[in-house]
This record gives C-alpha cells, structure tokens and sequence, in this order.
C-alpha cells in the first residue's frame, strides 16, 4: 500500500517529503499527544474543587481521574490495529474530534455520574492519540532525525503529566475547574483540521475488519479494565478484604491468561506479543514499566504530600513542583547534543542512575519542606526524566521491522501506563500501611519518661486551658489532641519516604538490566510498501 501526502504534495511518498511539512505534520501530532497525556494529570491537584462543584464526596469525586485512566489504557493497545483498519490520519483525526468533543462535555457536566461518564468517553476517544505518535516518527525521519523525535516524544510524556498538577491548579484558582477541560477545544479543533490534510503515511483497509480478533479485544478489555479498577480502588479498600475488589482481581487474572493464549495462538492477533522475542523491545517494554512507575508515582506523591502534611493549595502544590518540568525542558537541548554523539545505552543508564539519586533525595523528606527543599531532588528528577524515556524509545522501537511498528506501539505505550497504575497502587498501599506501623512506633516513645513530653503537654495544657476560661479538662484534652497530631504528621512523613525509597530500589534494579541492551543503528527510513 503506497503511502503518499495531502493534496499539496499528493502521490510523494512520506518518506520524501520536504522536511518542513513532515516536522510541522509531526508537531501537529504531538499537540494531540500533549493534550491527552496532560489530561492524566490536569484534575490532580483540583478533584475537591470538582467534588464540591458536583456536590460529590471524595471517593466519588477519585472517580473523575479512574474512570479517564481506565478508559485510555484499554483503548492504546487497540491503536495498532485500529490504526491498520481506518489509517493513521482518519484514526488520529476520529480520536481529536472525540477527545475534543468529550472535553466540552466534561465542562458541562451537571452531575459527578455525568462527569465519571464524559471522562470514561474522553480517555477511550483520545486514547489512541499517544501511540500513533510513535509510528508517525519512525515513518517521516530516519537516522539523527529519529533521535531529535524520540527525544521531543520523551520530553513530552514525561513532561505532560508532571505539569498536570501546576496547569491544572493555575486554572483552577484563577478561573474555574470547568476550565480544565474548556482549554482542550482549540488545540483539538486544530488537530483535528490539520492531521487529515497533511498526515497520509498509508490507508484504511476495511477488509481487516473481516476475522479479526474479537474474542480478543473483549478478553483485553475485562483483563486491562478490571487490573486498573483493582490498583485504583484497591488501596482505598483494604484489598482482597473488599468483595468487588477480589471479584475484579480474579476477573483481570483469568481473562489475562485467557487474552495471552488467545494473542499466542490466534493468526490475526489484536495485540502482537511475539514481538516480546526481540530483546532490546522487550527490555525497552520493561523500562518503559519502571519509567512510567517513577513518573507517575512521583507526580501522584509529592502533591499528597504537599497538600496533606503541608496543607498547601492547589495553586501552590502546582508551583512548588514547577520546577521539575523546567529542568526537564533543559535537559532537552543537551541529551539531543549527547544522543548524536554518544550511545543510547548509555544515556539511558545515566537517566536510570539519575532518577535513583533523585528518590535517594527524597528520602530525607521533612515535614517543613517546602518548594525550596524540594528544589535539588526534583532537579534531579526533571533532568533525568529526559534520559529514562527518550533514548528507552529509540532502542526499543528502532530493532523492529517497520510493519511491527503499529502494533508494538501500542504495547509499549500501554506498559509505561501499566507502569504507573501499579506504581500508584503500590505508593498508596504503602501510605495506607505503613502511617499506623510508625505512628505506633512513634507513640512507644511518649510517656512519662520523656521530659520534652511532659513539657510539651504542660505548656500547651496551660495555654489552652487560660483560653478556654479556666476549664482544665478541656485545656489537656486539646494538647493531648495536638500531641496526635504532631505525632500523625511525622508518621505521615516517614511513610512517603518509605515509598520514595520503594521507588528508589526500583529504579536501582532498573539500572543494572540496562547493559542487556543490544546497540541500535540510527534507523533509516521504511519503505512505501511497508504501509
């Protein structure tokens, strides 16, 4: 299937078009791809003004992000084939018509039901956005130029989701939640209006919809659907202690097993596992894991911790983690210089080491840090960021076959997602479990013996009893009140560094698989009938 361009450059193979049109065709593509990572992230730091705005209580109001995460990791594996069926222009436009159409509706929610559902309907639509990007550069640019586009690929998927938080608090505090979703309308009216004009690497081919894998898609469906419901919701409900969460676990298993039999046996599988048995795609699979662990987790960390042992705002949560993404834009211009003259594998374990010592800093975490404190781990984390997704890209996906590229895609755009709904779920089993393990820890140490203790309470004892009109009772009860609270509050603290630390091992273990990595040559670029 020959692949050619729009009107104004028709029958001139992708690969030979100027390059101007291919990198202003690509920049294009990955605005779409922008907009549907940062949308992750955006509600972050603004889902309690968004549950007051619906009048929704907290564990409904979570909903708004899991419904979105849900919907778009079930949707990425399927863009490879969807892709093959409706082309990569007519898929990529479908998908920012939808997820342009949903963000209005989002915005116009009356009701938290209302809004579970737009969201759900916006992740699935855009979804397939984020993987078809890949594709696209590894069709328009061949040697150097691959590495220029997996890096600004790199940059932008970390980047997205880290600045989720800060977007979405500025808008927040300065307009109104509603307008979380309002932002999306002109970039995805632009998206859908030029991809369709410029993007025409090849063609739909309805024939596919004959035979296809169906059986298979529902099985990947209940196995991705039900494991994200199950790391979402497990933590807030004790686990296989709740019965819908060991309902859905068992689910996700079996249909898990049932969809790798089924991807391994059937001719015409929706998702191309075998493509598992080239190394350097099945470790960039595995990094592209642990990636989307310290990526996500992070983001998902630092702002709790912020705003329930700090009690900052949305707006300050936002700019005290700033500062991560301004190191990562940074660190853009040099790992391109480095990525020219230096070996992938290396810069890769470089981003790996780094990003450890970025956890080893957060480790140390107070209860009085603040954006300042802050400041060198998330250097740390930003700059290294860059080096831990964007040459994992190249390596991985540049061992392949053209023709595998569609399908392989997906799969390694669904692990890094993969990646963070675990890390996520992890954190917050670690922060469920872990606060009783110190606070009582903690708690061993006050009595009577502890002369800062009893003075403590003396002097607080005192003050609140004078305020309170000579009523002693109330006066210990309040210190004895406050005497918990501090007391929570550095049991809180020492329990995100356990899951820093948790992240850190990760990370560290990472790092050692990298030397298993086969060198990649610069690839060049596929041929018209790969398409």
């Amino acid at each position: 299937m020959s692949a050619t361009v729009a009107s104004g450059v028709a029958d001139v193979p992708a690969g030979e078009l100027p390059t101007a049109t291919k990198v202003f065709a690509f920049a294009t593509m990955c605005i779409g791809f922008f907009i549907a990572t940062l949308d992750i992230q955006i509600v972050s730091a603004s889902l309690r003004d968004i549950g007051g705005g619906l009048s929704a209580g907290a564990d409904e109001t979570a909903w708004v992000q899991t419904s979105y995460l849900i919907a778009e990791i079930v949707v990425i594996p399927l863009s490879g084939w969807l892709s093959r069926v409706m082309s990569t222009r007519w898929l990529f436009c479908a998908s920012a018509v939808g997820f342009t159409a949903t963000s209005l509706l989002c915005g116009w929610a009356w009701n938290i039901q209302s809004m579970i559902v737009f969201r759900a309907l916006q992740g699935f639509l855009g979804g397939s956005m984020i993987p078809t990007v890949l594709t696209t550069a590894f069709i328009y640019f061949r040697g150097q130029q691959v590495v220029v586009a997996a890096a600004t690929i790199g940059a932008l998927s970390s980047l997205a989701p880290t600045l989720g938080p800060t977007v979405g608090g500025w808008i927040t505090d300065n307009y109104s939640w509603h307008w979380l979703f309002f932002i999306n309308l002109v970039p995805g009216v632009f998206v859908a209006v030029v991809v369709p004009i410029l993007v025409r690497i090849d063609r739909p081919d309805l024939s596919l919809l004959r035979g296809a894998d169906y059986p298979g898609m529902i099985l990947m469906a209940l196995f991705l659907g039900c494991l994200e419901y199950t790391l979402e919701e497990g933590p807030r409900w004790d686990w296989f202690g709740d019965n819908t969460i060991r309902t859905t676990a068992w689910v996700s298993a079996v249909a898990g097993v049932a969809f790798i039999w089924r991807s391994l046996t059937f001719s015409r599988p929706v998702v191309d596992l075998s493509a598992l048995r080239t190394r350097n795609f099945a470790l960039g699979c595995l990094f592209s894991f642990v990636g989307g662990v310290g990526i996500f987790a992070t983001i998902y960390l630092t702002p709790l911790f912020l705003g329930r042992v700090r009690g900052f705002s949305a707006l300050q949560i936002g700019w005290a983690v700033f500062s991560t993404g301004i190191f990562q834009v940074c660190a853009i211009p040099l790992y391109t210089f480095l990525a020219r003259r230096i070996d992938l594998r290396w810069l890769t374990m470089f981003g790996f080491v780094c990003f450890t010592l970025s956890m080893w800093n957060f480790t140390w975490i107070t209860h009085d840090w603040g954006w300042r404190e802050l400041l060198v781990p998330q250097a740390f984390r930003g700059f290294s960021q860059q080096f831990v997704v964007a040459p994992v890209v190249t390596l991985a996906l540049g061992s392949l076959a053209p023709e595998r590229l569609k399908p392989a895609s997906g799969l390694f755009n669904l692990m890094r997602n993969l990646g963070g709904a675990i890390g996520i779920a992890a954190c917050a089993t670690i922060l469920n479990d872990r606060t009783n393990l110190h606070f009582l820890r903690l708690a061993e140490h006050l009595n009577s013996a502890n002369p800062a203790l009893t003075g403590l309470l003396d002097r607080v004892t005192a003050a609140e009893t004078a305020a309170g009109g000579g009523d002693a009772v109330h006066g210990h009860t309040a210190a004895l009140h406050q005497l918990w609270s501090l007391v929570m509050r550095e049991a809180e603290t020492q329990t995100f560094a356990d899951a820093f630390l948790a992240i850190m091992v990760c990370f560290a273990i990472a790092t050692l698989a990298v030397p298993l990595l086969r060198k990649v040559a610069a690839p060049s670029r596929p041929s018209a009938e790969a398409h």
